[in-house]
């Protein structure tokens, strides 16, 4: 049963409307003025709110605005009761929150068809946001689900950070490493387009088969080949029109040479040890997504890493970031705010992060924000060279 409050400092409208609402089956309260009818409103939350334009006091606009300003009653249905039929004063109760008018005398059929149409719509929303609470839900589990299968950060022999703060709808961000072999390091970050759980959800899909190296007859040392099978694997006419970008790196501990390949994503950011010439290098290889055409090729290249250099890769939610209505902060925004804190020691995953929210103004993302940072702290060991001892 719907509750219904009527706000109006005349007793007999107040009567009338009460006991016409009542034969309706609907459960009705009355407040003679607008401060009584807010108090009212705060304590029934009541679906639907009858209320007159002209009260001593508060007057029904300055109700509705502060009703409609309640986060907790914002929702309700709010019908004007006046008998104004200007242009201009319908103008102002709608500016105000108004849903809908009903004009002085008042006929009770219209009254009643008002209301049932009011209820309907309340109840609408009621659902909508009822569904809306749902999704939020199952995206929180599928955000959290995705962390859980992360890998762990590492300080040795490659000390290893990330971060990694789902969007509020969940992106197609996903990212691995881990030691193929004793010398061999696979790291690799991926981005599904769209977002919710069908992104999400490929992702993952992904990064189970380049874990498991399902891939056959493919050298997951060359990022090359790897590429090439994904995109054999995943084209969009199969996956629901989802395509992703990609890049995948494998770096061999003793010769410090990291090969690399990508497929339309931004490029990894390789700073130099603090020693050395600041020298911002930009890794990436010509490439489109993965599952856009199944004809599409890919190429490796490949660096030599020097002790003390920083690497980090990262998805495009780290700075395609809207500053307003058309300005994006941008890679090279991004670029300067890794540069500095490399220089000045404060290299740290989470102080970057806080740098680009700063810098951004945000405290949330519209996209995921996926950044890995790979600090090649220390040289490689040296192969061992026995010595010949004459008897």
């Amino acid at each position: 049963m719907y509750q219904i409050l009527v706000v109006d400092d005349d007793p007999i409208t107040q009567l009338l409307l009460k006991r016409v609402l009542e034969k309706q089956a609907y459960q009705v309260a009355v407040a003679s003025n607008g401060a009584l009818g807010l108090a009212l409103a705060q304590q029934l939350q009541p679906a639907l709110i009858i209320c007159d334009w002209m009260m001593p006091g508060l007057s029904g606009i300055e109700v509705c605005r502060q009703l409609k300003a309640n986060l907790h009653l914002s929702a309700t249905f709010f019908i004007l009761l006046t008998s104004r039929g200007d242009l201009d004063d319908r103008i102002r109760g709608l500016n105000a929150g108004a849903d809908e008018f009903l004009s002085k005398p008042i006929d009770m059929n219209e009254l009643k068809a008002r209301v049932r149409a009011g209820l309907r719509l309340y109840q609408l929303n009621r659902d909508l946001q009822t569904q809306k609470q749902l999704l939020e839900t199952e995206l929180s589990e599928a955000a959290a689900y995705v962390c859980s299968i992360l890998p762990a950060p590492t300080q040795a022999p490659i000390s290893i950070q990330w971060q990694f703060i789902p969007s509020r709808f969940l992106g197609g961000d996903i990212f691995d490493y881990y030691w193929m072999n004793s010398d061999t390091l696979v790291m690799y970050l991926l981005d599904v387009a769209g977002h919710g759980l069908g992104a999400a959800l490929p992702s993952v899909s992904v990064l189970n088969l380049l874990r498991s190296r399902s891939l056959s007859q493919v050298n997951y040392e060359a990022p090359d080949e790897v590429l090439s099978a994904l995109n054999g694997l995943f084209q969009m006419a199969q996956h629901h029109e989802r395509y992703f970008t990609i890049w995948y790196g494998i770096y061999h501990h003793p010769t410090r040479e990291l090969v690399y390949a990508s497929a339309g994503h931004p490029p990894a950011i390789l700073l130099p040890p603090l020693e050395q010439t600041r020298n911002i290098q930009l890794l990436r290889t010509a490439g489109i997504p993965i599952g856009l055409f199944p004809e599409s090729t890919y190429t490796s290249n490949q660096v030599v890493i020097e002790p003390g250099s920083i690497l980090y890769i990262f998805s495009d939610g780290v700075y395609e970031i809207l500053l307003d209505d058309t300005n994006i902060w941008g890679i090279e925004s991004f670029s300067e705010v890794l540069d500095q804190a490399h220089a000045n020691g404060k290299d740290d995953v989470t102080f970057i992060t806080e740098q680009v929210t700063a810098a951004c103004h945000r405290q949330s993302f519209d996209d995921d924000f996926s950044l890995l940072k790979f600090a090649f702290v220390s040289p490689p060991p040296q192969p061992s060279v026995g010595s010949n001892t004459k008897s």
